[in-house]
């Protein structure tokens, strides 16, 4: 698969690039209010939502076609280049007989394999750039089909966005970051790049900082904010937008670090250490093999004995004194669960296999 870095689209774009604008495009005023507001700002790509079908009728849902005209008119305002939402062959239809310069695909059509090759067709023959939102849920590999089906049209410009997963038991934000999958699309599709949307993992403005912060500290290339010029009284997603001017004091307040490629130097003095990491990642697979070879002992005895796989006492035992202990060693107690409940898993898988294959 060939893909075009999010530098090289032709559209002046940085290794961080600022994406803003209303998560609806309301009227021309406010349009251009908006584009005014963010004059002076980091900005490099306008977006504004013109299709907005919501979960539940009844809700504002977008303008519309005549839309499309007043986020030009911000294109002229900023020199910046535009972006919106598609959903469906007319949505591209209408984008390309305006000029718009890069399309969105949003999180809903993503996890539709049927709605993103229709969208396909109709790119075929363009040179459009077009970003794919993740699917709603935890789904890498819809992620990665809705950017293989747009590659194989002959779309290469192509990028990511991060907008976080649905939970219904996550209470903290919106949608869950699960910070792991943008970076595994990245692993997976070297040279993609990867745009966190701050204001759908949020869900709040009051967190949108610390969560941009996140994002590139976990290497992502760029963010898209929903702004508006009046928050408040916005027509959809009022609670996640910021102001222009808030947009500017968290960009202003980023912290930027440099990649290796432009301190060679760095390169020699870092690999000493990701040698000694190496060496210790392979005595951890040691250990954890030996681990486990003993659990396959311990479910030999249970099979033996009639005795239950889970054994509840033992594991909370377990869990509380090794949180304990790890908590004692600088790490911290969501890391010890995590890892204790992904080893607990396997360990019981283990003894359950075991038993299956005993009574054959």
């Amino acid at each position: 698969m060939e893909i075009i870095d999010i530098q090289d689209w032709g559209l002046g774009l940085s290794e961080h690039v600022l994406i803003a604008g209303p998560c609806s495009a309301e009227s021309a005023q406010q349009v251009e209010s908006i584009a005014k507001g963010l004059r002076g700002s980091n900005i490099e790509m306008f977006r504004a939502g013109v299709w907005k079908p919501r979960t539940r009728p009844g809700s504002f849902e977008g303008i519309g076609t005549e839309a499309l005209e007043w986020i030009n008119n911000a294109k002229d305002i900023l020199n910046v280049p535009v972006t919106v939402e598609v959903a469906n062959t007319a949505h591209v239809e209408a984008a390309l007989k305006a000029n718009i310069d890069v399309l969105w695909i949003g999180a809903r059509t993503t996890v539709n394999p049927f709605s993103v090759q229709e969208i396909c067709e109709a790119l075929k023959g363009t040179d459009i750039p077009v970003m794919v939102k993740n699917p709603i849920n935890p789904d890498l590999q819809l992620w990665i089909g809705a950017i293989e089906r747009l590659n194989k049209v002959g779309i290469k410009k192509v990028a990511g966005i991060h907008r976080g997963f649905s939970d219904p038991y996550e209470k903290r934000y919106r949608n869950k970051p699960e910070w792991s999958m943008p970076i595994h699309l990245k692993r997976m599709l070297p040279g993609i790049s990867v745009v966190c949307d701050p204001s759908h993992i949020c869900g709040t403005r009051e967190i949108i900082a610390s969560v941009s912060q996140r994002a590139i500290n976990f290497g992502l290339d760029g963010l898209m904010i929903e702004t508006h010029h009046d928050p408040d009284n916005a027509w959809s997603d009022a609670k996640q937008q910021i102001t222009p001017d808030m947009l500017k004091i968290i960009y202003e307040n980023l912290s930027f670090r440099e990649t290796l490629d432009k301190h060679p130097e760095a390169i020699n003095e870092l690999d000493e250490y990701r040698q000694k990491i190496d060496l210790v990642d392979t005595q951890l697979i040691e250990l954890l093999a030996d681990r486990f070879q003993i659990i396959k002992q311990i479910g030999e005895y249970k099979q033996k004995h009639n005795l239950a796989v889970f054994q509840p006492s033992r594991w909370q035992d377990v869990m509380e004194s090794r949180i304990k202990s790890g908590v004692q060693k600088n790490m911290t107690e969501k890391f010890m669960k995590s890892f204790l409940f992904a080893v607990h898993e396997e360990s019981v898988k283990t003894q359950e296999a075991q038993l299956k294959e005993g009574k054959h």
